[in-house]
């Protein structure tokens, strides 16, 4: 039998949910009909998961929490606390924190601002990963709600290590690394679950605490979408790490070479975003000897790399996903202007 984890995220800065006129407000404690964000959010997870985790930034907001928690009768509750001194900051490392945690097989990821998540639409995405990498739900405009996200915990781990490890440091772009990818659309089987979609009520600012807006609904997208691009290649991203582990090592040599590998395993399987990243890294370290056959090397790497992110978003536009492809655009620009 599978076993099933919640991974609440409640390490954030909440910059938007600041006022000049108040000192620092911590969002996870701001309260709707009596009860705190943090509060409603596991209410409404703990009796449909195996584990459940809270991932925090630091031990002062822990104790904190699990003040609260216990208050209402959450006895108990699990922590994680993000690495300290780590070049990745925010969910992202929260994410890889609290995979590491859980040993279950499924995991769902969910921040505290979104409090009225109800339990039946968690297990609905908590279903629909099996088979998958990842799932993602994916508005009618191509937007995602990229940290409600339920991944297998294997393939999670492998993608977040390998970002983290590479300082790619948006959480939105675990679903560009998944090989078996769901985005799943609100308006289909979740809507028979949550008909006014409140799961998707998302309190960012104070004055959303009253407000209370749904998400809109209006856009092209209303079926979901799969991509299967074959199976997560595992050891290629594990090499990939070891590749930056070298790197920073001083071992210039092999590293190119293990890059070098990387890219070209990479666009035999038409994993555009890791033949990308894998090219990055290999201009990085070609501009390391400061050679004019090693700059002129580093440009062409640099384009390559440009050209597979290019063809990562053509495929997510053929299909409508806004974000993803304009994520993979605005690397594919960076990559041309760091070209020297």
């Amino acid at each position: 039998m599978t076993s099933r984890a919640a991974i609440v995220l409640a390490g954030g800065s909440a910059q938007r949910f600041q006022t000049q006129s108040q000192q620092w407000q911590d969002k996870a404690l701001a309260e709707i009909k009596g009860k705190p964000l943090i509060v409603h959010v596991i209410s409404n997870l703990h009796s449909i998961v195996d584990e459940l985790v809270v991932c925090v930034n630091d031990e002062q907001r822990r104790d904190q929490y699990n003040q609260v928690l216990e208050k209402h009768g959450f006895k108990s509750t699990r922590f994680v606390i993000d690495e300290k001194n780590h070049s990745v900051k925010g969910p992202l490392l929260a994410i890889k924190s609290g995979l590491h945690a859980v040993s279950s097989t499924y995991c769902l990821t969910i921040p505290t601002d979104m409090p009225f998540i109800k339990p039946s639409v968690a297990e609905y995405l908590l279903d629909a990963v099996e088979g998958f990498d990842v799932v993602v739900p994916m508005w009618p405009d191509g937007t995602l709600e990229t940290l409600i996200t339920a991944m297998k915990k294997e393939s999670g781990t492998e993608i977040t290590e390998t970002l983290s490890a590479l300082n790619k440091s948006r959480a939105d772009t675990i679903p560009r690394g998944a090989s078996k990818l769901r985005l799943t659309s609100p308006l289909r089987e979740i809507k028979d679950l949550d008909p006014e979609l409140k799961s998707f009520i998302n309190i960012n600012s104070q004055d959303d605490l009253t407000k209370l807006e749904n998400r809109p609904t209006q856009g092209k997208v209303t079926e979901n979408i799969m991509f299967d691009r074959g199976n997560l290649t595992i050891p290629d991203l594990q090499l990939l790490r070891n590749g930056k582990k070298i790197l920073d090592e001083g071992k210039l040599s092999e590293a190119l070479t293990i890059f070098k590998g990387c890219i070209s395993n990479f666009e035999k399987q038409r994993a555009y975003f890791w033949a990308g990243v894998s090219a990055e890294k290999l201009a990085e370290a070609l501009l390391k000897p400061s050679e004019e056959q090693s700059t002129a090397k580093a440009k062409e790497t640099y384009l390559n790399a440009a050209k597979n992110y290019e063809n990562e978003s053509k495929i997510y536009k053929e299909n409508n996903c806004t974000l993803l492809s304009e994520q993979a655009l605005t690397d594919k620009t960076l990559c041309e202007t760091q070209a020297p």
